[in-house]
C-alpha cells in the first residue's frame, strides 16, 4: 500500500486534484469525499480515458421526504438542502457520463453509516449523547411527533461490501446507481425500545410537539433531528442484491449496537448503566 496525503478542497480549487489521481495510474478509483457537482465533473473529465472504473459514494439524502416506501433508485422525491441536491446531481451526471460512452461509473448511496468508530444517528434522529444516557437509565425520553418516522442505517462493513461487489461486477455496475442500506429500517419508537433493552431497560417515551422538543435540546441537535425525521427514509436494496449480489450482514439494531459499544469502551459515551448484551 502506498499512502498519499492531499488536500482535496485545496487541490480542486487549484485544478490539480484530477492530475494527482491520474498520475497514480489507477485501474479503479473509489471517491468517498466528493460533495459538489463541480468537483465530480473535474475528476471525471481528467480521468476520461485514464481509468477503468470510477465509483462515487453518494447518500440516501439524494432523496427528499418519502411519499411511498420503500424508495427504489429513481423513485424518490426531489432532494432538498445543498448536500442532498449535490449528491443527486453527481449521481445523475455520472449516469449520463457512462451512457454517453465516457468513463465507466457507479454511484452507491449509503444510509446512516454505523459500526465501530462511528457515532450513530440515535433514536431521536440526531447525535445527542444524552439520548443514550436517558435510555440506559430508564428515564422518559421526549420524542417529536408519534415516533413513526423512519431512519435507515447501514454497517460500515456492508458499505465496503457493496463497493467491493461493484468493483468485481463492473459490467453489471457500470452506469448504475445503488441504494446501500441494511435489510430493514427502524422507526423512532422501535429504535428507542430496542436501544433501551441493550441496557436491560424498558423505553419510556413521551410524544411532544416539535416546538416542545426544540425547547429541550440544542438548536443543532433539534435541526439534525428534523433533517432526518422529516425525510423519514426507508430504501429498498433489491437492485443491489440482484445486480451485484449485495448481501448485508447487519440489521440496523445490531449495527448501531456495535457503535454504542465501541464508544462506551473507548470512554466517548457516558451511560447510566452498562450494556446488558
Amino acid at each position: 500500500m502506498q499512502q498519499v496525503v492531499a488536500d482535496r478542497q485545496q487541490e480542486d480549487a487549484e485544478g490539480v486534484f484530477g492530475d494527482r489521481v491520474a498520475g497514480l495510474r489507477p485501474d479503479v478509483v473509489v471517491d468517498l469525499v466528493c460533495f459538489t457537482l463541480e468537483s465530480a465533473v473535474a475528476l471525471v473529465e481528467r480521468l476520461r480515458g485514464e481509468v477503468g472504473h470510477l465509483l462515487h459514494c453518494g447518500s440516501l439524502w439524494r432523496y427528499g421526504p418519502s411519499n411511498s416506501l420503500p424508495i427504489a433508485e429513481g423513485t424518490g422525491t426531489e432532494p432538498f438542502g445543498d448536500y442532498g441536491i449535490q449528491k443527486d446531481r453527481i449521481a445523475r451526471m455520472l449516469k449520463d457520463e457512462t451512457a454517453g460512452g465516457g468513463v465507466v461509473t457507479t454511484s452507491l448511496h449509503p444510509g446512516h453509516i454505523v459500526g465501530p468508530g462511528w457515532a450513530p444517528i440515535g433514536p431521536t434522529g440526531n447525535y445527542d449523547p444524552a439520548v443514550w444516557r436517558t435510555l440506559s437509565a430508564g428515564q422518559p425520553l421526549r420524542i417529536p411527533g408519534l415516533g413513526v418516522e423512519l431512519m435507515h442505517h447501514v454497517h460500515a462493513d456492508d458499505v465496503a461490501q457493496a463497493f467491493e461487489r461493484a468493483i468485481a461486477h463492473r459490467d453489471m455496475a457500470g452506469g448504475e446507481d445503488f441504494n446501500v442500506v441494511a435489510p430493514t429500517a427502524l422507526n423512532v419508537r422501535g429504535f428507542a425500545h430496542e436501544a433501551a433493552s441493550w441496557f436491560g431497560q424498558e423505553a419510556s417515551l413521551e410524544s411532544v410537539s416539535w416546538e416542545q422538543f426544540r425547547a429541550t435540546t440544542t438548536d443543532e441537535h433539534a435541526q439534525v433531528s428534523w433533517e432526518h425525521l422529516y425525510r423519514s427514509h426507508c430504501l429498498t436494496i433489491e437492485k443491489a442484491k440482484s445486480l451485484l449480489g449485495y448481501s448485508p450482514t447487519y440489521e440496523p439494531g445490531p449495527a448501531v449496537l456495535e457503535s454504542v459499544r465501541w464508544l462506551i469502551e473507548h470512554d466517548q459515551l457516558e451511560v447510566d448503566r452498562p450494556l446488558a448484551v
